[in-house]
């Protein structure tokens, strides 16, 4: 009788462990915690991985694709279940696409595009960079009244959105006659950086109407390095909607910027992966879409916000 009692506690106890949800382990790799766009990021990510009851660790790549790699290699041996990446560089995610795929564990890519097809359980969840660039110089070629010079600030060439917000803002310039690209410089994302390609621009004496940057953090930079030189005539657009970029509209200081989504792409990559890892069907592409922010709509979408 003894003996059937143990048996019996012994099966009710493994039922109850099989019973219990599995606990999923996922690996955020971030590509550099120091800007502002991915410091957004990572904290709605890290919200809503706690609310689904998963456990995360993030790594900070620190713009570095080599560092990135054996981030993602690190993860792949810790075990994890799932991976979400936000690439250093959108051309070298080969290494980490085949990691994933040998290890059979999803791979979910968020904010930057990768330029390489995705495989099974692999997904995207962002904003289609060419379109943003797109509706970024329209406008503010609506504020120009389609003539003048414009400037633009590059974000790291080694992003597709950098590549691709440029080549959409030059071919919106390419439709106006009367306007033109005069200077075209990449200040890498950073605020400090562009500060010092305008101040450049500006001791050239280069004839600029408006300066487009990739986003709000170069756009600012362009702001401060106007601002040194009691410049006021210049217009400045941003993109990426971040809290700072959002006051400097209300402020009047930047023209325009539009706004992309970090909070519902972190959400949306979260997700996705839950999907995945639940062996449900995801799409490969999950896109959230952009807004257009002036001084007319800032306060409404900053509330929102």
């Amino acid at each position: 009788m003894k003996i059937f009692t143990a048996l019996v506690l012994l099966l009710s106890s493994l039922f109850s462990v099989s019973g219990q949800a599995k606990t999923w382990q996922v690996g955020v790799a971030l590509a550099n915690f120091d800007l502002n766009f991915v410091s957004i990021l990572r904290t709605q990510m890290l919200s809503e991985l706690k609310t689904k009851g998963m456990q995360s660790q993030f790594v900070d790549a620190k713009g570095d694709v080599a560092l990135q790699v054996q981030q993602v290699d690190d993860f792949i041996n810790q075990g994890v279940d799932a991976i979400i990446l936000n690439p250093v560089d959108t051309q070298g995610v080969r290494p980490m696409i085949e990691a994933a795929r040998r290890a059979n564990i999803p791979l979910v890519f968020v904010n930057r595009k990768p330029e390489i097809k995705l495989l099974a359980r692999m997904a995207y969840v962002g904003s289609d960079s060419a379109l943003g660039g797109e509706m970024q110089m329209e406008a503010l070629a609506k504020r120009m009244e389609h003539r003048g010079n414009v400037a633009i600030l590059m974000g790291a060439l080694s992003n597709e959105e950098a590549r691709e917000r440029t080549r959409a803002a030059e071919k919106v310039i390419g439709k106006y006659p009367q306007m033109k690209v005069v200077e075209k410089q990449t200040a890498r994302w950073q605020r400090n950086e562009a500060v010092d390609v305008v101040s450049g621009w500006l001791l050239n004496n280069s004839p600029i109407d408006a300066i487009a940057a990739n986003n709000d953090e170069m756009a600012i930079g362009a702001i401060m390095a106007l601002n040194q030189a009691k410049n006021k005539h210049i217009l400045v657009a941003g993109i990426d909607g971040t809290p700072d970029g959002l006051q400097f509209v209300k402020n009047g200081m930047m023209a325009l910027t539009i706004f992309q989504d970090a909070k519902a792409q972190a959400t949306g990559a979260v997700q996705v992966t839950q999907t995945l890892l639940e062996n449900q069907p995801a799409e490969a592409f999950n896109w959230v879409p952009y807004k257009v922010v002036t001084a007319e709509n800032v306060a409404a979408i900053a509330a929102a916000r």
